[in-house]
C-alpha cells in the first residue's frame, strides 16, 4: 500500500466528493467526523456507501467517530460491508482502543461474510495527553495497524494551548516533541508514519517545506485538507530521477557482499544500503502502479 497523500473529503458533501474522483492522492479520507454534522452523518454514510461500490484509483479510507462516542456503532455497522480499504481512528487513548475497535470491526467482517482483518486502521494517535503517553506501546502493534499519524489541534485543545505554533509559524516545542514521539512509534510498529496536515491550505511554499522535511526524517508520507496540497506532497515523497541513480550505485557498490563500501570517495555501511533498497523498492512500487 502507498500511501504519501491521503486526501480528507467531507463525506456529505456531493461536490468535494465529485472532485475527489479526479484527485492524484494515494488514498482519499472520506470524513464522518469532524467535518460532518451531527444530523448529516446518516446521509453522508449512504454517501460513502454509494461511493465504494465504484472503482476508484486510490484507497478508499474513512473517518470515522471516535470509540464511545453516538455515532461510532453507526459508522462501523453501516460501513464494513462495503470493505474500505481502513478506517482513520479519531482520539484513540492508545493500542488498546484499536484493540477493542478490531472486535467491532471482527464482528461486522463476519456477519457481511468478509475475510477477518481486510479492514486496516490509521489512528491519529495523539490527540489527547493520554494518547501521547501511550504512544511506547505501539511497540506491540495491534490488529488492522497500517499506519499510524499524529494531530496537533486537538490536542492543543486538550492542553489548553492558545496555539500549537510559534510567531514564525513553527511548532512550539511541546508539539515537536509529540511529532518526534509519533514518528517514532510508527517505526518501532513496523508501519507508516504520516505527517499531519498543513492547515493553512494557500501556503504552498510552507507545505513544500514541511512536506520535505517530513521525507527527510523519515516520514512516509503526509495528510491533505485541500486537493491543491496533493501534487506538492506526492513530488515531496517521491524519490527523484537522482535520488534512484544514486540508490542504484550504492546497490552496485555493495555487489559482492562485503560489509562496507566505498561511492564517490564516500564510505557507505549497511544504513546506506538500508536506504537504497527502500529507495528503490519505493520507485518500483510507484511505477508498477502507473
Amino acid at each position: 500500500m502507498i500511501l504519501r497523500s491521503l486526501l480528507f473529503v467531507p463525506a456529505d458533501s456531493e461536490k468535494k466528493l465529485a472532485k475527489a474522483r479526479g484527485s492524484s492522492a494515494d488514498a482519499l479520507i472520506l470524513d464522518l467526523e469532524d467535518s460532518v454534522a451531527a444530523e448529516n452523518r446518516p446521509r453522508a454514510r449512504g454517501m460513502i456507501r454509494e461511493f465504494l461500490t465504484e472503482k476508484h484509483p486510490q484507497a478508499i479510507w474513512v473517518r470515522i467517530n471516535p470509540l464511545g462516542s453516538d455515532d461510532f456503532i453507526r459508522d462501523v455497522e453501516s460501513i464494513v460491508a462495503s470493505q474500505p480499504a481502513g478506517f482513520v481512528i479519531p482520539k484513540p487513548e492508545g493500542p488498546h482502543t484499536l484493540n477493542v475497535i478490531d472486535a467491532h470491526i471482527l464482528t461486522r467482517e463476519s456477519l457481511a461474510g468478509l475475510p477477518a482483518g481486510g479492514i486496516k486502521l490509521l489512528p491519529v494517535a495523539t490527540e489527547t495527553p493520554a494518547a501521547v503517553l501511550s504512544l511506547g506501546d505501539y511497540r506491540s502493534p495491534p490488529p488492522r495497524l497500517a499506519a499510524l499519524t499524529w494531530g496537533a489541534e486537538d490536542l492543543a485543545a486538550e492542553l489548553g494551548a492558545s496555539s500549537n505554533r510559534d510567531a514564525i509559524g513553527e511548532f512550539l516545542l511541546t508539539f515537536k516533541i509529540v511529532r518526534t514521539l509519533s514518528l517514532l512509534a510508527a517505526k518501532a510498529a513496523g508501519v507508516e508514519a504520516i505527517e499531519t496536515l498543513h492547515a493553512n491550505f494557500r501556503d504552498m511554499a510552507g507545505l513544500e517545506r514541511a512536506a520535505r522535511a517530513a521525507q527527510r526524517e523519515g516520514f512516509t508520507g503526509m495528510l491533505a485538507i485541500h486537493p491543491d496540497q496533493v501534487e506538492i506532497i506526492n513530488a515531496a515523497f517521491t524519490p527523484s530521477e537522482a535520488d534512484v541513480e544514486h540508490a542504484r550505485k550504492v546497490m552496485a557498490a555493495f555487489e559482492f557482499g562485503a560489509g562496507v563500501a566505498s561511492l564517490d570517495g564516500r564510505m557507505l555501511d549497511q544504513p546506506h544500503l538500508k536506504q537504497a533498497k527502500h529507495i528503490l523498492a519505493l520507485a518500483e512500487r510507484l511505477e508498477a502502479r502507473a
